[in-house]
């Protein structure tokens, strides 16, 4: 983490602020040897991410070094809609995590569903708020503090 992290900043002029779990592990090792990276990710990161989790955060009390992520693969724009519909309504934070974007596949999330989502959130009517993991991360935190 400390050389990627090192040549991410060297490379591209940016300190990497997030971490999506390779495969939703948080373990490492096995048996009796297992320990979590989680504590590893809370020390140099802002946010933790998972994926399939299939269930949205509790901003008060998520533990933004373990945030859940939804798999967004292979969604129709219907689903991807219903999910921050069905989330807001408890007043949760929804992360959609996926590995490719595309026309379609094993593990891709549909250009075409990706492109209707966005307009549809990017509309002020729809009520959602779409904003980067770090962004609503520290909005959190700031609510956390009572700022």
């Amino acid at each position: 983490m400390v050389g990627a992290n090192r040549d991410i900043q060297r490379l591209l002029g940016v300190k990497a602020t997030t971490f999506a779990y390779p495969c939703r592990e948080k373990l490492n090792s096995r048996g009796s040897e297992t320990a979590s990276t989680v504590p590893l990710v809370a020390k140099r990161f802002l946010v933790g991410r998972g994926f399939r989790d299939e269930s949205a955060n509790d901003p008060a009390f998520c533990d933004l070094a373990q945030v859940l992520g939804v798999e967004s693969d292979g969604m129709s724009f219907e689903q991807m809609k219903q999910a921050p519909e069905t989330a807001a309504k408890d007043g949760s934070w929804l992360v959609f995590a996926g590995h490719e974007i595309g026309a379609g596949g094993y593990q891709t999330t549909r250009t075409d569903a990706l492109q209707q989502f966005l307009r549809w959130a990017n509309d002020p009517a729809s009520g959602v708020w779409l904003d980067t993991v770090q962004a609503v991360a520290r909005f959190i935190q700031a609510q956390r503090a009572g700022k």
